[in-house]
């Protein structure tokens, strides 16, 4: 579909861009920051070997664990930082400064000497680039998320703002294949040795060709039509977080009826099964890889499709059912994976199973967010409660589930937490979350009508 992207005042069409193409350009610098923060967590127990203290290998994975989180508990600082600029001086520039941080960082992460070189620098060294990737990508999402949604027309939210949502799952399955296809060409002596920073490396090239094409796009005309007419909160984090109780009440709906539940399952569909395939049940890292890049693949087209359906019958039901069902099936599903370990069928089928409970969650997610909150402090006000939930609630399921499992000894007691937080979601969405969210008309606050994307008659 092809739009015309009009002034703000009127007059003649500025350009005409096609939609999916904005929708790409938002989307391509998403998913690299994803690549950039997601090898980190794929290769954790690399880092384990080469950063921390010998002598201890349970010790240290966890200790990468706990560094690997800490980026996630940096995210809402993130958040906070850029949600500050991008409600101020526009969206467009501040995903383009998170972009830039992010790609740095993971750079510099492929140049890191080791502990046997520093000593406990090292730890400390990756510990401060994981914070400002952590940063970084606090400010991302809330920017690409708002910026899609701003250009969506109404009715159609779910649908265009889904693509993006996609840009997680496919920066895993970039991250295992660039991984599995170093891992396979180097072989396993080479690659643990050094080739582990090859994928940390080839981050620039990707960040420089996303950059590109994010340059090429203009400010949301929503925000440029806020701005024009004088609208533009002159304190967003104050208007935000200080500004009267009505946003905090929402600030916490959001948190735990939609992102905390949402986050956990998530990384339990996602990132957990990783661990919990290679570090408990010691399967293959190769069979592994493949088992889910297939599912999360085949499975991230569900994404489009749930975020399509909650534009027609709204978006709390949808994820509410995905969190029931990740509180009634984790157990059995992970104890099937201990049963099938030798079967990469099956493996492959539990795994997909798993991704389509997370494509249910986060599908609507970012339309969901987006017409929770006023534009004049949108960026701000999502971006907390969705870094909260995803950066520290579900960021901390790999770190409190491997802990859980070590203190008990019973390795499905990782299950415990986010089946928890889950449950709290069922309840919380039930009780505060009013439907139908998905009727809510954003371009009212800025007078009303459609946005200036009119899509041509086919």
């Amino acid at each position: 579909m092809t739009v015309s992207v009009q002034t703000v005042g009127g007059g003649a069409p500025a350009r005409t861009l096609s939609l999916p193409w904005i929708i790409t350009a938002s989307s391509v610098g998403t998913l690299v920051e994803w690549y950039d923060f997601y090898i980190y967590g794929v290769l954790a127990v690399f880092f384990a070997q080469h950063f921390f203290p010998p002598g201890n290998p349970g010790l240290a994975f966890l200790a990468s664990l706990a560094v690997f989180w800490f980026g996630f508990i940096m995210r809402p600082f993130g958040a906070v930082l850029f949600g500050y600029l991008g409600d101020r001086i526009g969206r467009k520039f501040t995903f383009m400064l998170t972009l830039v941080l992010m790609g740095l960082a993971t750079f510099l992460v492929g140049l890191l000497p080791t502990y046997a070189t520093l000593g406990l620098a090292a730890p400390i060294v990756l510990l401060i680039i994981r914070a400002i990737q952590g940063l970084a990508l606090g400010g991302e999402y809330g920017g690409a998320a708002t910026y899609i949604a701003e250009h969506a027309p109404d009715g159609k939210r779910g649908l265009y703002t889904s693509w993006i949502q996609t840009t997680a799952t496919m920066g895993i399955v970039g991250a295992l294949l660039v991984i599995l296809l170093c891992r396979l060409s180097l072989g396993d002596a080479a690659f643990t040795d050094w080739g582990w920073r090859i994928p940390f490396l080839l981050s620039a090239i990707l960040v420089v060709l996303s950059g590109y094409l994010r340059l090429k796009l203009e400010e949301s005309p929503l925000f440029a039509r806020l701005k024009e007419q004088g609208g533009v909160s002159k304190n967003p984090t104050v208007e935000s977080f200080l500004g009267g109780g009505r946003n905090w009440r929402l600030i916490l709906i959001a948190l735990f009826g939609a992102t905390a539940p949402e986050g956990v399952v998530w990384y339990t569909g996602q990132f957990y099964a990783l661990f919990y395939m290679t570090t408990v049940l010691k399967i293959p890292l190769v069979t592994v890889y493949v088992v889910l890049m297939v599912a999360l693949t085949v499975g991230s087209i569900f994404f489009v499709f749930f975020g399509w359906l909650s534009d027609h019958i709204g978006r709390r039901n949808i994820m509410t059912l995905g969190f029931a069902l990740a509180v009634v099936t984790y157990w059995p599903v992970f104890t099937w994976l201990g049963t099938f370990k030798d079967n990469p069928v099956m493996l492959t089928i539990l795994v997909f199973y798993l991704v389509i409970l997370v494509t249910m969650v986060y599908g609507p997610i970012a339309a969901f967010l987006v017409e929770l909150f006023p534009a004049r402090i949108r960026y701000s006000s999502l971006s907390l409660p969705y870094h909260i939930g995803n950066g520290w609630f579900g960021g901390g399921v790999p770190a409190i589930g491997t802990a859980l499992a070590l203190s008990t000894g019973v390795a499905l007691s990782a299950l415990f937490y986010p089946m928890a937080i889950a449950a709290i979601g069922v309840v919380v969405s039930f009780a505060f979350i009013r439907e139908p969210t998905h009727k809510i008309r954003i371009w009212e606050e800025v007078g009303g009508g459609a946005p200036p994307l009119v899509p041509d008659q086919p």
